[in-house]
């Protein structure tokens, strides 16, 4: 392993990231990982596990995605710190319900207070789907200032949309009230996009609509014992440092209905030195997105038993 600490970051997948099969194989290589994905089991009262590797339908369901992919980052994490214990990196960051995980790694949540969060987060944007359904539609082609416009115009009363998640340079996703989201499509398309597609799901997330569960949600964040983080943690919602734990309730908090900023999250990383990013967990949409935000940047996907005997051979 040819790393410099002081220069890398870990990154942790959100949702999109999902695959049936996810971290069988790192299970079955690295007893760690699979006590990891036990430990899960038992903390839900269910076989997670199961879902993941057996149950695609089940998989897809938010409110198991959501926790699959987190108990998948932690598993790899874990087996990259038994293999290279002593190993910190400069900082960490996780798109989206990703954050969660790099909150763990930044030992500022626990593991189990961590699972059961990032389940009932899953839980009650699936609900909010079902009392204010809603949908997403990535752009490609158009840069945030001009899809602005477009959501602004495409918004009328109730019917809100909004930039969801700042992926890269030339890819963005609008998230929100169907009608609007229709509206949002034609304008974007009128406006050169190369691209405007529908995703197939019918929440929101990081938009308006994520008010209904607001509360519960809240309330869920105030039962997390939360403690001031061990390494540099950079927020979806903010782009910057999470260092204290006001700041850190208060992301999480927001997050629901605000803007995943990651192409600024990345480069106020790359600001700081950061020159390797390593994404730990399911396949590699993260550091895919690094080759548009900044080329002179390296990506490492670990997230399955073939990936980690490549990297440390």
């Amino acid at each position: 392993m040819d790393l410099n600490p002081q220069k890398t970051a870990f990154l942790f997948p959100g949702q999109g990231s999902q695959v049936l099969g996810m971290g069988s194989e790192l299970s079955s290589k690295y007893p760690v990982a699979r006590a990891t994905f036990e430990e899960a089991d038992q903390i839900l009262g269910f076989s997670l596990s199961n879902i993941m590797w057996e149950k695609e339908d089940g998989l897809n369901d938010t409110a198991n995605t959501q926790p699959a992919l987190f108990v998948h980052s932690i598993a790899a994490w874990r087996v990259f710190s038994e293999i290279a214990p002593e190993f910190e990196p400069a900082s960490v960051a996780g798109h989206s319900l990703g954050e969660l995980s790099a909150l763990v790694v930044g030992k500022s949540i626990s593991f189990e207070d961590g699972l059961r969060l990032v389940r009932r987060r899953g839980e009650l944007m699936r609900h909010a789907g079902e009392i204010a359904p809603g949908g997403m539609a990535a752009i490609l082609g158009l840069d945030i200032p001009v899809l602005e416009k477009i959501c602004a115009e495409a918004s009328e009363g109730d019917e809100a949309i909004q930039v969801a998640n700042d992926n890269c340079p030339g890819q963005v996703v609008i998230s929100g009230a169907k009608p609007a989201l229709k509206r949002a499509l034609t304008l974007a398309t009128e406006a050169g996009a190369r691209r405007a597609l529908p995703l197939a799901v019918s929440i929101a997330p990081h938009s308006s609509l994520m008010s209904a569960i607001q509360a519960e949600f809240d309330e869920a964040v105030e039962n997390v014992e939360i403690r001031e983080a061990s390494l540099l943690v950079v927020g979806n919602v903010g782009a910057k440092p999470l260092s204290i734990i006001a700041e850190i309730e208060a992301d999480l908090r927001a997050q629901l209905t605000s803007r995943v900023r990651w192409t600024e999250s990345i480069q106020y990383m790359i600001s700081q030195g950061v020159e390797t990013f390593v994404e730990l967990g399911s396949r590699n949409v993260l550091t895919g997105l690094l080759r548009r935000i900044d080329r002179g940047v390296k990506g490492i996907p670990l997230g399955e038993a073939k990936d980690f005997e490549k990297f440390f051979s």
